[in-house]
């Protein structure tokens, strides 16, 4: 299986790359556009903020590679946001695949921003990327940002009374909002089953 990470500005590649090989996958880390294109599988990992890693994909020429893939693709964290149509970090227009705003958390006494830590997340039933875990699992998060629930939500959290999209997926593209490859073994079966499943 040939499995490619996207290069750019904002990757949190290293982890992810920790994690594939645990489940004994070596990936490529590439910014080529026929490589994202030929992979079984292309894995989208973000930390940052989403104006800088949107002008990183824009001048790398990565926008409508990314936006054309038809090969299973799995953003995290940031990379779930950039595949929204615009987020309100520094006023950012992102990938456009999902229809849906980027909202930030609002800031009032006695709520910590960003959301960090552990938090469960409620899982669609009949979904590939659970199979094997159940209703709800509790995963890492890190974010200042949220996507919220919109018709390609498959997974919910709740943070300060508001219930955001944690896992989304239109057609070939999925994501996460918390980090699969820092959720323990939950996160690793779910990468897993992305790998062999989706």
């Amino acid at each position: 299986m040939k499995v490619a990470i996207v290069k750019y500005s904002a990757g949190n590649i290293r982890s992810v790359i920790c994690a594939l090989q645990r489940l004994g996958v070596e990936a490529i880390v590439t910014d080529d556009a026929k490589v994202l294109q030929a992979a079984d599988k292309v894995i989208f990992p973000g930390e940052g903020e989403a104006r800088t890693a949107m002008t990183d994909l824009r001048e790398k020429g990565l926008v409508e590679v990314i936006r054309n893939l038809k090969n299973p693709f799995l953003g995290i964290c940031l990379g779930e946001q950039l595949l929204c149509t615009h987020s309100e970090e520094h006023d950012t227009d992102c990938l456009g695949i999902i229809d849906v705003p980027v909202m930030r958390f609002p800031e009032h006494e006695g709520v910590k921003i960003p959301h960090m830590g552990w938090n469960t997340v409620s899982f669609r039933r009949g979904e590939k990327l659970f199979e094997g875990l159940g209703d709800q699992a509790w995963c890492y998060f890190v974010h200042s940002y949220y996507v919220p629930v919109c018709p390609f939500s498959i997974g919910l959290t709740q943070y300060d009374g508001i219930t955001f999209t944690s896992v989304l997926r239109k057609d070939n593209f999925y994501a996460s909002q918390f980090h699969m490859e820092k959720s323990g073994e939950l996160g690793e079966l779910m990468l897993k089953n992305f790998l062999e499943r989706v």
